[in-house]
């Protein structure tokens, strides 16, 4: 991790946004710094009287790692800097597919009514009706399994939660 000044470290931002332009990711993160290397005093009272640094990261995963320590005073003005970066650099983002999104959602809504509605299984069981009998036999046995399953899936998340 190298550790730039607040200018360097908005240029090689910069720079870090049009490398991965046609692929890839950037991890921003941001940290507030409680201490300086002292034995830290964790109290109230100095938490709301004293001011700290603030660390920002930014990384693509692989080679290129930067940071940078933004002082109290100089915040306003690097995060207006930082801002505009951000702003400029994030056209290329993909827009969500809610088309999408909503049919899966949709899908599933639907599935768990199915299994919360009983098959009811009516007909003769000989002569005309017999097949529509049979197809609801086994919409009713394929049912009781997807319940059985996922009823034992839930048992196992319960145990694996409980578990130290």
């Amino acid at each position: 991790m190298q550790l730039v000044d607040n200018d360097t470290f908005l240029q090689e931002l910069g720079k870090l946004f049009e490398s991965t332009q046609k692929s890839g990711s950037i991890w921003l993160t941001h940290k507030r710094l409680t201490h300086d290397g002292e034995d830290a005093n964790m109290s109230a009272e100095d938490d709301e009287t004293k001011e700290y640094p603030i660390l920002v990261r930014a990384t693509d995963g692989r080679e290129i790692s930067i940071s940078t320590r933004v002082a109290p005073g100089q915040l306003e003005q690097f995060h207006s800097a930082y801002g505009a970066l951000l702003k400029a650099s994030m056209t290329t983002l993909r827009k969500r597919d809610k088309k999408r999104e909503k049919q899966k959602a949709e899908e599933v809504a639907r599935k768990k009514r199915r299994l919360a509605e009983e098959v009811i299984v009516e007909g003769p069981k000989r002569g005309a009706g017999r097949k529509k009998r049979q197809r609801k036999m086994k919409a009713l046995a394929k049912q009781e399994e997807t319940r059985k399953r996922i009823h034992e899936r839930r048992e196992g998340q319960a145990r694996g939660k409980s578990e130290p």
